[in-house]
């Protein structure tokens, strides 16, 4: 059952309960998608949400370990970084960049894609199968990179590699940077459920919902009462409105 993050879950050692946090950053799209896209972890476009700042950096002063994992293939680590830094969040470069979305995606490259993966020897690699964006438009739908791998497969009939969240090879590679994180002192914050609190639920941490982003509680609720193992598994330990939410509990911001 998911539980609202309030001040009295807040005082029974919440902050006590993890030592790391991954959290995620924003959608998986180009710089062009993204002036349609209303993705709201720690920023929307250029911008921080309000209150994600000061809350991230005052979990780090804290002592918690903050590791920042996104399916979003638009910007190199070294662009991440500048960001982060440029929106005042502490942050050093990141260790690894799964590349995938294509707005530009056409007929010919997949005649081209799926015939080289006729050959079995051919690795089929996927970077995350986001179903869409969400948009400012509530009228607009835009296929996220899932429909695409989607459409590989059918013709193809194969199953890919996956790489993005929800895969567990993500938590992979960061295991292999911090060796002695403990799954159960961890919890991953994001806002969809299928990515980011089905990838804390695969690998044993507790998961924070803000609802800034895709998920909503109606949402939460169809996965609650589903008869499906994995939709169940999507259900988050606790829900926030945003990350200032947070930060409000933790007496950083007023």
């Amino acid at each position: 059952m998911t539980k609202e993050l309030d001040a009295t879950v807040f005082r029974n050692g919440f902050l006590n309960s993890f030592d790391f946090v991954l959290t995620d950053c924003d959608g998986n799209c180009t710089a062009v998608l993204m002036m349609l896209m209303a993705f709201r972890v720690l920023w929307n476009r250029n911008e921080a949400i309000p209150g994600a700042k000061e809350t991230i950096n005052a979990l780090q002063d804290r002592g918690k370990t903050v590791i920042f994992v996104t399916n979003n293939s638009s910007k190199s680590r070294y662009e991440y970084h500048r960001k982060f830094e440029m929106l005042g969040f502490k942050a050093s470069v990141v260790g690894a960049v799964v590349v995938g979305f294509d707005q530009h995606v056409s007929f010919p490259k997949l005649v081209k894609t799926v015939s080289y993966l006729k050959d079995p020897d051919c690795v089929y690699i996927a970077t995350n199968v986001d179903e869409q964006f969400q948009t400012d438009l509530k009228h607009l739908v835009i296929p996220g990179t899932g429909a695409v791998i989607r459409a590989v497969e059918t013709v193809c009939g194969r199953t890919p590699i996956l790489l993005g969240k929800p895969a567990k090879f993500l938590y992979d590679c960061i295991k292999h940077q911090y060796p002695d994180l403990d799954p159960s002192k961890g919890i991953m914050i994001g806002d969809r459920l299928s990515t980011d609190i089905l990838l804390g639920k695969s690998i044993g941490l507790r998961t924070l919902l803000v609802l800034t982003g895709v998920s909503d509680l109606d949402e939460v609720e169809r996965c609650s009462n589903s008869n499906s193992e994995n939709e169940q598994r999507m259900v988050p330990n606790y829900y926030l409105p945003s990350l200032a939410d947070l930060g409000q509990l933790m007496g950083v911001i007023q």
